[in-house]
């Protein structure tokens, strides 16, 4: 039975992604702060986690490698959105978006290094097409993406010797908290709560996307319509770009 660790797993695509990797064979443990409403079974193990602090990190990693010396995939899934023009963006709420969506992700790939490697598995990052695009009113969450994306992209060098893939999956607008998003004052909040998204997808619809990225090995996987597009027409016409994505968003 193949092996699959993924941060934010109780959400609405984490729980996705883990009900489809079930249904190929896998182990799925499920690292989320709330695991209220998520049944153990053979299968799924939900794992209450703060992924931001090192002492409940480094637990989980431990639970999960006393089991499993080797783990088939890592999935980063977790991560919180700001939306919040830049002249009102905190230091403090600035930090807290990237400890969640990057230094989280970066501290989780270093403690299942050596298990991925011993397995020749995968490492699939979740970002978003604020990770390659300029998003209005987004300046902090798509640096936080921006770097995510830079690390793993740089990591996959250093994982090829040892039969490793580095993947990045880049969804648009995926509706897993429409209606329910927290959106706390500092702009922050859980992803897909987005009342200016464009063209929604469905966690399932997204998932079965990354996972047909999984099977080919992509190493850059855009996820839904818009994504692709967006990354077609920033790839080759950043001015453009930036220009339509003004006009869809910036006057909502």
């Amino acid at each position: 039975m193949k092996v699959a660790v993924i941060s934010g797993g109780t959400g609405g695509l984490g729980r996705a992604l883990s009900h489809k990797l079930q249904a190929r064979g896998y182990k799925t443990y499920l690292l989320d702060l709330n695991i209220s409403d998520t049944e153990q079974t053979n299968t799924q193990v939900p794992i209450q986690c703060d992924i931001t602090n090192a002492d409940t990190l480094n637990a989980a990693a431990k639970q999960i490698l006393q089991d499993h010396s080797e783990i088939d995939l890592m999935i980063y899934n977790a991560g919180i959105t700001q939306i919040c023009p830049f002249d009102q963006v905190s230091e403090e709420s600035h930090r807290k978006v990237f400890e969640i969506n990057y230094f989280a992700a970066a501290n989780m790939a270093s403690l299942f290094l050596k298990a991925v490697r011993k397995a020749g598995g995968t490492h699939l990052a979740i970002s978003s097409v604020a990770g390659f695009a300029p998003l209005y009113h987004r300046t902090t969450y798509a640096a936080s993406k921006h770097a995510l994306e830079g690390f793993f992209k740089s990591l996959r060098s250093e994982e090829k010797p040892y039969n490793v893939n580095v993947l990045i999956a880049a969804p648009s607008f995926v509706a897993t908290n429409l209606g329910n998003g927290d959106q706390q004052a500092d702009g922050t909040g859980r992803p897909g709560a987005a009342e200016d998204g464009k063209d929604y997808m469905s966690p399932e619809n997204a998932a079965e996307e990354i996972l047909r990225g999984l099977d080919k090995a992509s190493p850059m996987i855009p996820v839904g319509r818009i994504a692709k597009l967006a990354w077609r027409i920033n790839r080759f016409a950043p001015r453009l770009y930036q220009k339509l994505m003004e006009r869809e968003i910036k006057d909502i």
